[in-house]
């Protein structure tokens, strides 16, 4: 079987890539482009470790097609940072001790992303149904949710 070739955009970055038609755009990122941030917790979209953003869309990468993205633009952890400045969402998940393991924590990040695109000054019930598919197992969410609720504060410039 031959290769199709992909055309796509990467954290504002031109991409291409080759891949077979039932690869998985999890494993493209991972294999094709290194970007390593995007885990595979369950392979069935049940725990959002492999959350990225597509065409601005909240998405497991698990359930993706490499071949979905031809023409797309996709976001995922690499992204959120401005070089080596962390973005507030990462600051905030390291200043609440949002995080234990770290598996969890990139596909958390980008769902908080994409939450907060799409809703700036969510409520926290808000913010816990949204994140609802993000699952860890070390936190407790509590942490979570305060960073984000910090973060989401500081981003509409007010002091939490």
């Amino acid at each position: 079987m031959s290769k199709i070739h992909v055309t796509t955009t990467v954290n504002g970055e031109p991409a291409e890539f080759l891949c077979e038609v039932q690869d998985s755009l999890l494993d493209v990122l991972r294999d094709q482009l290194h970007l390593t941030g995007s885990k595979e917790g369950c392979g069935s979209g049940d725990c959002g470790a492999c959350s990225i953003t597509l065409d601005g869309r909240l998405v497991c990468s698990c359930l993706v097609l490499g071949v979905e993205a031809e023409g797309k633009t996709i976001g995922t952890i690499e992204g959120l940072a401005n070089g080596d400045e962390l973005h507030p969402l990462q600051r905030k998940f390291l200043e609440h001790a949002a995080l234990q393991c770290g598996f969890c924590t990139p596909g958390l990040l980008v769902a908080t992303k994409a939450l907060l695109d799409a809703n700036p000054n969510p409520t926290e019930t808000e913010a816990r149904y949204w994140l609802a598919g993000n699952l860890c197992r070390c936190t407790g969410y509590d942490k979570i949710i305060r960073a984000v609720m910090d973060a989401a504060a500081e981003m509409r410039g007010e002091h939490a």
